[in-house]
């Protein structure tokens, strides 16, 4: 129990409190606002009710294909949880000094975006410009499996997920290694008198251990996937013909470049009340998931 009382503690989460109000939920409430006018970014605004959202649902015929893909991404980033917890477990278990490889998984994550996405582009060219992927395929014969992965409006979405994976894997093997880490090696030790050791304790301690983590590190890929934008951004800029387009790049894309400041706050409204309904529904799965356990 914190000896101190209740105004000291407010004191100290008034400067956080603010922060966040003013960074965070007044921005919300402006877009939400402007979701229900039709303006330019300048001039005079006109009140239209909910014609926007509208349109957005009914009329555009990007908006319901990003929102696809937006989920196509989220399932993909899920793919990281169980990659990671592997991973870490590996790493505790079979490497005596584990430090330095955690902080090389992580260096994608700290990289730009721009220079990861020029260096997929790279890996992703045809043979003929030194695409290492292409160029693999045709020294082992595979030349008939050679793709423009970013040019391909079917393949495109699909090598935007691998990169994402790629680049923010790391992070989930640091939050999973540090849950494994944390997990005592007495109850390990007792388990194996038993005979439960390997694959066993890993089944029945390390994975029940790790469930709140593991909560974590879904809701944190999940809703990270939901904003993809600025790799996407870089590495196809929404092509070719929109289809790679997510709800974020839509909400960009009509915002800044067809100046529908009205238009891009109901995506932006739609994008956050979508994130609020993923965590929820995350939450109630992770609950049942207990439930039944215990």
């Amino acid at each position: 129990m914190l000896r101190v009382g209740k105004w000291t503690l407010a004191v100290f989460v008034l400067p956080c409190l603010l922060f966040y109000l003013a960074f965070v939920f007044a921005p919300i409430l402006v877009s939400v606002y402007y979701s229900f006018v039709e303006w330019a970014g300048m001039g005079a605004q006109k009140f239209v009710g909910f014609e926007n959202f509208k349109v957005l649902l009914t009329q555009d015929p990007i908006f319901w294909p990003s929102v696809l893909r937006t989920l196509y991404i989220s399932v993909a980033s899920l793919l990281q949880i169980p990659i990671a917890i592997v991973v870490a477990i590996l790493l505790s278990r079979y490497v005596r000094r584990p430090n330095f490889l955690v902080s090389s998984y992580f260096l994608p994550v700290i990289l730009s975006v721009v220079v990861i996405g020029q260096l997929w582009k790279s890996i992703y060219n045809p043979a003929s410009l030194g695409g290492m992927i292409n160029q693999m395929l045709v020294k082992f014969g595979l030349e008939s499996w050679t793709r423009t992965w970013l040019a391909d409006s079917e393949l495109a979405i699909f090598a935007l997920c691998v990169v994402i994976l790629w680049q923010f894997i790391g992070y989930h093997v640091l939050i999973q290694f540090t849950g494994v880490q944390n997990i005592s090696t007495d109850i390990y030790e007792a388990a194996s008198i038993d005979g439960a050791d390997g694959f066993k304790a890993d089944r029945y301690i390390t994975l029940p251990l790790l469930s709140p983590v593991i909560k974590i590190s879904t809701v944190l890929a999940v809703i990270g996937s939901l904003k993809a934008f600025d790799l996407i951004v870089v590495m196809t800029g929404g092509g070719p013909a929109n289809t790679t387009e997510v709800i974020s790049t839509h909400m960009y894309f009509m915002t800044f470049n067809s100046f529908k400041y009205g238009y891009g706050s109901a995506i932006s409204t739609f994008l956050v009340i979508f994130c609020l309904v993923m965590t929820v529904l995350l939450n109630m799965a992770f609950k049942r998931a207990e439930e039944a356990a215990s």
